[in-house]
């Protein structure tokens, strides 16, 4: 079982979710929220980096999976969030947690099958994915949840040949030399 720190970065409220998979069960440890929006911008930066810093070690997090910034129109608005982003990879890089960051859009697709569902229908999947009984107070922690469950299900796909079920490159090249450029 790995344990993975999902995190949906925000400058007013972080969310974070820690979950334990061995790619097929999924076990929630913990998830939540880092509310910061009655903080300057320094000290947001600061409590992102001291509460994850707990977090990584609370439950021996090994790898952080981040949602990746989208790009909006309003350039300080990312250039806030992209803060936040950073002292969250750089607290996990001080840890030695590999980071691993997911575009929104791979996200949703991941859990919904869809790239553009709404929040609310992440919030369901995660729901019911990791059998909550009820369901977080937010949708930035079941955003952060459904990155870390994304993670997880990164290392479930695998290349599948009509001629091979080897995983082995050489057998696939052999096998579909129509797939060569």
């Amino acid at each position: 079982m790995k344990t993975i720190l999902g995190v949906d970065p925000g400058t007013n409220i972080l969310g974070f979710g820690v979950i334990q998979s061995d790619g097929k069960q999924f076990k929630v440890l913990d998830y939540g929220i880092i509310r910061l929006d009655k903080l300057d911008t320094y000290e947001k930066l600061k409590v992102i980096y001291t509460d994850l810093e707990k977090i990584i070690q609370k439950h021996s997090a090994e790898v952080l999976a981040i949602e990746a910034p989208f790009f909006g129109k309003n350039a300080q608005s990312m250039l806030k969030l992209g803060r936040a982003q950073g002292v969250a990879i750089a607290c996990a890089a001080m840890h030695g947690l590999p980071v691993i960051e997911y575009a929104p859009k791979k996200i949703k697709m991941a859990l919904t099958g869809k790239g553009f569902s709404t929040k609310e229908q992440v919030a369901a999947m995660v729901k019911q994915i990791l059998n909550l009984k009820k369901m977080p107070q937010t949708l930035d922690a079941t955003d952060a949840l459904g990155v870390a469950i994304c993670h997880c299900l990164q290392g479930q796909v695998q290349v599948k040949t009509k001629k091979s079920s080897s995983n082995n490159w050489e057998d696939f090249i052999k096998n579909n030399p129509d797939k060569l450029l």
